[in-house]
């Protein structure tokens, strides 16, 4: 007989909800429980509190972004365009 597949985060499902909704529960799962870096002290110590409100554990800095990721691409935009980097005029001309 054959040895048995590893499932990781997914073992809880069990057979159930269909291979696709698995993996991508497996995905979400591992990004959550990832360590990531901190936006202030760049420690890889920021750890998921509850949804959507992220922790740095070295330096005790806590803020908010995504359910299942620290930065989020909208919120990357957002904060570029806070900032002031690069300001659009009709689309595609740009003022630097």
């Amino acid at each position: 007989m054959g040895r048995t597949k590893k499932i990781g985060p997914a073992g809880g499902l069990k057979a159930r909800y269909g291979a696709t909704v698995r993996r991508r529960y497996i995905d979400v799962a591992r990004e959550v429980k990832r360590r990531h870096r901190c936006p202030q002290c760049n420690g890889p110590t920021v750890k998921r509190k509850s949804v959507g409100i992220w922790k740095c554990g070295r330096c005790s800095f806590t803020f908010t972004g995504g359910a299942y990721t620290p930065m989020t691409k909208l919120g990357a935009t957002a904060k570029r365009v806070a900032r002031g980097s690069s300001k659009e005029i009709d689309g595609n001309q740009r003022i630097v």
